[in-house]
């Protein structure tokens, strides 16, 4: 597998440090309110870059943090007169709401920053050992960014340019302006922790390297999350681990494109800011991931209704065509195979061989996609009441495996409730009576009921509507 490497700004083929194991650091959102479309591209993402792991064979440990500290929990908590600690609650909770729907699957650990403020300390005083970090008279500890000789490599500028094209805090303590905390003293009504330089709480910076190293260790396979993270966050993430270990932090740096809404930059005065719970009352957020995985993930993307109407259109093309071929499956006898059946069977390797090299080439869903209605344009052509069952069942294993790397037509084949059944029985009677005025009000009740339902020679089929 390649994988284009942000520190590199090149495709490097992926190396395991472990063979057999990945290991993963994703991060996460600050939990002070609900996620917005832009946070839900790189859970999608980086959640099919876990799955095509597994689906390779990999053991993946995948660690995401929920930042639940910072200056806009602090400000809202305020606003509501709760505190941090319920606040982060309750948006910790509308995370994983929102995230199930997308489909997300749950990561191996979710660590929350305050979980953790004994190896964030003590990652901060090693680093203040080695000259990596000072503290100020008032509490406050800063990073010694001209004492880290590396810092900038992965933006790819030197500390100069970066002062240079920065807006320089003019916080009299630090020793140089691209400093930055890594633990901020107690200021009047806020939460704070016991540290040997006074109370206080954890800079941003410093929780996800005292994250990751707790649960992945000193240096990790691939950290990923949006392209807005590459400077400061992840570049103060390398200055504080490697600072520390002396070790290679992470190997592969993987990082998203921007979103933008309607063609333009996502952003509350314009109101063009969407939560993904405002998108959910529009779309099944299934479609939505549709939406995200339909682009490379470095290219920036965007955001529009008529975009998500698309992704719909094809995911629904996707489960129609599944549906049909295991109402096929369900009819189907053993046989003899035909030469479309065999052409059937090459066309099915050739999609799963095809979806894999897409995916192996830097994660490439849009291609990967692209050979799932391959196979979906193959299996309409060539599966029919005469094909066995060994045929049917190729595809259809085919085209579910690659829904599920890509973490699509999660909706079961059979998930016909007991009224709905019961509404086809009765319109089967119906039109074995030839009562089609009764037929077509069953049909409409049924539709009404959130499915598609089709007349084949076979029988009523029925799927839900997305």
């Amino acid at each position: 597998m390649q994988i284009y490497n942000t520190q590199s700004r090149k495709k490097e083929e992926f190396v395991p440090i472990t063979p057999g194991k990945v290991t993963i650091y994703a991060c996460g959102p600050t939990v002070y309110n609900y996620i917005h479309i832009g946070n839900a591209r790189p859970a999608i993402v980086f959640d099919t870059l876990r799955r095509y792991f597994e689906h390779k064979g990999y053991d993946v440990t995948f660690v995401q943090n929920f930042t639940d500290i910072d200056d806009k929990m602090i400000r809202r908590s305020h606003e509501e007169n709760i505190t941090v600690k319920e606040l982060g609650e309750r948006f910790i909770k509308e995370y994983y709401q929102d995230a199930d729907a997308l489909g997300i699957e749950r990561a191996t650990v979710n660590p929350k920053a305050t979980e953790h403020i004994p190896e964030i300390v003590a990652l901060i005083k090693k680093l203040e050992d080695k000259g990596l970090a000072y503290a100020c008279p008032n509490g406050d500890v800063y990073y010694n960014t001209q004492a880290f000789a590396g810092y900038g490599k992965l933006c790819g500028q030197n500390l100069e340019d970066l002062e240079a094209g920065a807006r320089i805090d003019t916080d009299p303590n630090k020793r140089h302006p691209m400093d930055f905390a890594l633990w901020k003293a107690q200021k009047p009504g806020e939460p704070a922790w016991e540290s040997p330089w006074g109370m206080g709480r954890p800079g941003w910076h410093i929780e996800c390297s005292a994250m990751s190293m707790k649960y992945l260790g000193e240096t990790i396979d691939i950290h990923c999350g949006g392209k807005d993270l590459v400077f400061p966050h992840h570049e103060n993430e390398i200055a504080q681990s490697e600072g520390a270990t002396g070790k290679p932090f992470v190997h592969y740096w993987m990082h998203n494109g921007f979103i933008n809404v309607d063609n333009e930059k996502m952003s509350k005065s314009k109101g063009n800011f969407f939560t993904v719970r405002d998108i959910s009352k529009e779309f099944d957020l299934e479609a939505v991931r549709m939406f995200m995985l339909s682009a490379h993930y470095r290219s920036p993307i965007n955001f529009s209704r008529e975009m998500i109407e698309q992704a719909k259109s094809s995911l629904e093309r996707l489960y129609t065509a599944r549906d049909h071929f295991a109402f096929l499956l369900g009819k189907a006898g053993d046989g003899e195979l035909r030469e479309q059946d065999k052409e059937l069977l090459e066309k099915v390797k050739a999609a799963q061989e095809g979806f894999d090299g897409a995916m192996d080439d830097d994660l490439n869903t849009a291609d990967a996609i692209g050979n799932m209605f391959e196979l979906v344009r193959a299996g309409n052509a060539l599966i029919d009441e005469n094909s066995p069952k060994s045929v049917i069942t190729a595809a259809l294993d085919a085209l579910n495996e690659m829904g599920k790397v890509c973490g699509i037509l999660t909706r079961r084949t059979d998930d016909a409730d007991a009224q709905v059944n019961a509404l086809l029985e009765a319109r089967a009677k119906a039109r074995a009576e030839k009562n089609w005025a009764e037929s077509d009000r069953l049909r409409d009740e049924i539709t009404a009921l959130g499915y598609v339902l089709k007349d084949t020679k076979q029988g009523q089929q029925i799927s839900r509507a997305i």
